[in-house]
């Protein structure tokens, strides 16, 4: 009988659990959500007067909130990157060198822009203190090095959305709504594009804050319902040529590719190294935030 009533608190417990992956509790203190892909595990980081802790949990106002599973098709497939704790750095100027370093390694872009490119990483950490921001953006044609910039510096910035496999524009309201992270757009060009009006109006409203987009959907297939979903964040979009709406043209820092012969010494392939600096890196940068 008992364990019949154990089993039944946990049943509750995990269907009243919200699954979550930041937030700031009622004391001032920060969390954040970890993924530990090896032990197949998520965390909150909880941050409080340069205190560390992790929890499994969190009670707050009344709700528990919870990291999203480990198992979330989203996390095994890398669409969304998570650091897997927060590690201390030498100093702020020490992280961006060492973010620079790391875009300077993989990816060819011009000295400006790799400056530009390493500070913007760390903004997107700390966007949601500010109302208004920028994008990041790469135009040129073929094999000038959009994706791999993307990939690159994408991997550094907080909670990145990597979107460009979407096949239409709906799942990006609602990640965007859930995770408030950094959306990654390949290929971004929607002149032809059936979702142009949308994918369009994510990145119109996503710049600011307090403009979020709304949507009319269904609720049990019977009436519809409008609901508001936030797209205010970071984003880093490759293009090939200009967008038709000036409105978005001027939101954009862009950085032109292909006027130059790209460098030998950028490797051909990312390999399971990238994967490991882009990791240490994320941990670092998630010690910044708090």
């Amino acid at each position: 009988m008992s364990d019949q009533i154990q089993e039944t608190i946990q049943k509750v417990k995990k269907e009243s659990a919200i699954p979550a992956v930041s937030t700031v509790l009622p004391d001032g203190s920060l969390a954040e959500m970890v993924y530990r892909s090896e032990e197949n595990r998520t965390l909150f980081c909880v941050s409080k007067a340069g205190e560390l802790r992790y929890e499994s949990n969190l009670l707050v106002s009344g709700q528990r909130l919870v990291p999203f599973s480990p198992r979330n098709n989203l996390l095994t497939n890398e669409v969304v990157l998570f650091p897997s704790e927060a590690a201390e750095y030498e100093s702020e100027q020490a992280l961006v060198e060492e973010i620079r370093a790391f875009i300077h390694r993989y990816v060819d872009v011009s000295p400006l822009f790799q400056q530009i490119a390493s500070y913007y990483v760390l903004f997107t950490w700390v966007y949601d203190a500010f109302n208004e921001l920028p994008y990041l953006r790469l135009r040129g044609d073929t094999g000038s090095g959009k994706t791999r910039f993307l990939l690159t510096a994408g991997s550094l910035c907080y909670k990145p959305i990597f979107a460009s496999g979407a096949s239409t524009v709906s799942p990006l309201f609602r990640i965007l709504d859930e995770f408030r992270g950094t959306l990654i757009i390949d290929e971004g060009d929607f002149r032809f594009s059936d979702e142009k009006a949308e994918i369009v109006k994510i990145l119109n409203n996503g710049n600011g804050r307090g403009f979020p987009v709304l949507r009319s959907e269904s609720v049990r297939g019977r009436e519809f319902s409008p609901r508001a979903y936030s797209v205010f964040g970071p984003k880093l979009v490759a293009t090939r040529g200009y967008f038709q709406d000036r409105a978005l043209e001027s939101r954009c820092l862009t950085e032109e590719t292909g006027a130059r012969k790209l460098r030998e010494d950028i490797p051909i392939n990312l390999t399971a190294e990238y994967k490991r600096e882009a990791l240490e890196l994320r941990t670092s940068c998630l010690c910044f935030v708090f």
